[in-house]
């Protein structure tokens, strides 16, 4: 920010503070929206195709050459090395160069009118193909799963930038004012690489980032009020802490304690809101039966895409999903069948509830890993007993839309007979996260936030919107 605009900004706080009436808290809303911090300044560049995001995300990198992109070819290089002038300048976590090639166990039909193939593992996605955009040419710049997972969900492989969620939730806001703009559930084996830093508001204010909900028990550790403590006392608690707090905003001007104001108020709001959304008992049974939500399915995955449907209703701005462990270095074959069980059946439920309710023209989904997986096999059983699985692999991979503001029914790009490099079509990471912003209504050039001397913004310096994504 210009110097002689934050003092005068800090100047009009201070006066204003000090009005009577309460005009001095009015204002500081009024002043964080014209400084485009706070969620009541939407920074939409263009009519929105979607209104709300839901990212499902598969922490450890599927194969997209056992799940979206066959590879019949490979049959035939069975047990070989590649060439060296394929593998040369590639970048591998685990295995050498001169690892033999695997073919995938697993067979593909197409779908739909669309006639686009899908791997066996996912029977119920393929009644929805005609709603999906496949893209099979994803590519990222990093090879391991901490910076990868950073370089997708905050445009960086570097800890503290902010996330997409964050990055949305502050152009946006939220439309709830009783739930946050940007929430996040997790599900499965092991914690993703990069952690909180894949939910984080980084440099920007606190208020911004994702929220981890829990999908049984309270939704927030803590949020109910401990034995003795009512909620006339909570009331008188928040309101004295708000007016010091707001004090001690006007005196220094520090963002960060209106993002501190906001989450006490929010977390209040949410005693009310949040055990209302976790109680799914009101949903009908065919709606439990189609996500698989019942007593004898005990699969967390399909509680949390329910529960997905029910915050994008509430206004929740982006909802992330996480859920891992996708990382099969050995023993793909049945551990993909494992995955997959747990996650088919309740994605291909969201699209469907998401329809039927008119919901999914205004709500983009997003299904993908961080990274790919190599053609060549990893077999690191001293026995062999556990089955060979297949090394990260960032130069191709497959993921896709749905939804708000992207043309379904279409495969875009492709890669070579192995998966190994994209032949037509690359779409980096920066484009995926221009592409989504996009739909939101939001320039991805335009979204930046003044840090450090310099504006940033999620996609870096680079990226573009897909037009063969949009519809």
């Amino acid at each position: 920010m210009d110097p002689n605009l934050f003092h005068q900004i800090h100047s009009r706080r201070r006066f204003l503070d000090r009005c009577a009436a309460g005009l001095g808290t009015i204002a500081l809303s009024q002043l964080m929206a014209a400084e485009g911090r706070g969620p009541a300044a939407p920074r939409s560049h263009f009519p929105a195709k979607a209104r709300n995001v839901i990212f499902l995300f598969m922490d450890g990198g599927p194969s997209h050459l056992d799940l979206y992109d066959p590879k019949p070819a490979m049959k035939k290089y069975e047990g070989q090395a590649l060439p060296e002038s394929m593998t040369k300048n590639l970048r591998l976590a685990f295995i050498k160069p001169t690892a033999k090639v695997v073919a995938s166990p697993r067979s593909f039909a197409p779908g739909g009118q669309s006639g686009t193939p899908l791997s066996d593992c996912m029977p119920h996605l393929a009644t929805r193909v005609d709603d999906i955009c496949l893209i099979r040419s994803m590519f990222t710049d990093q090879f391991n799963h901490h910076p990868s997972q950073l370089m997708l969900n905050c445009g960086s492989p570097l800890a503290g930038r902010p996330s997409m969620g964050a990055w949305v939730n502050y152009g946006l806001g939220s439309e709830s004012q009783s739930l946050p703009g940007f929430v996040v559930m997790r599900s499965g084996s092991n914690a993703p690489g990069a952690g909180t830093g894949n939910w984080t508001s980084g440099f920007l204010p606190s208020s911004f980032q994702g929220v981890p909900l829990r999908g049984a028990g309270d939704p927030v550790l803590y949020l109910s009020n401990p034995h003795g403590v009512n909620g006339e006392m909570q009331k008188a608690t928040l309101d004295a802490l708000r007016d010091v707090n707001q004090m001690n905003q006007a005196e220094t001007g520090d963002l960060e304690i209106a993002s501190r104001v906001a989450s006490y108020e929010l977390a209040f709001r949410m005693q009310q809101s949040a055990p209302e959304l976790m109680d799914i008992s009101k949903e009908p049974a065919h709606i439990l039966e189609l996500y698989g939500v019942d007593a004898g399915r005990k699969n967390p995955y399909a509680r949390h895409c329910l529960l997905a449907r029910r915050l994008v209703e509430r206004g929740v701005r982006f909802v992330q999903l996480m859920h891992g462990n996708w990382d099969h270095h050995t023993n793909l074959d049945s551990r993909m069948k494992t995955m997959c069980e747990q996650t088919d059946r309740p994605v291909a439920a969201l699209l469907t509830d998401l329809k039927r309710r008119g919901l999914l023209d205004s709500t983009l989904v997003v299904w993908g890993g961080e990274f790919g997986r190599t053609p060549m096999v990893q077999d690191d059983s001293p026995d062999k007993s556990d089955g060979v699985g297949r090394d990260h692999h960032p130069m191709a991979f497959s993921l896709w839309m749905a939804g708000g503001g992207i043309k379904g029914g279409q495969v875009v790009g492709s890669t070579d007979d192995f998966g190994l490099q994209v032949t037509a079509d690359r779409i980096h990471v920066h484009d995926l996260q221009a592409t989504i912003l996009h739909c939101l209504g939001i320039n991805h050039e335009a979204l930046t936030y003044r840090h450090t001397g310099r504006d940033f913004r999620l996609t870096d310096v680079a990226g573009k919107a897909v037009a063969k994504l949009l519809a």
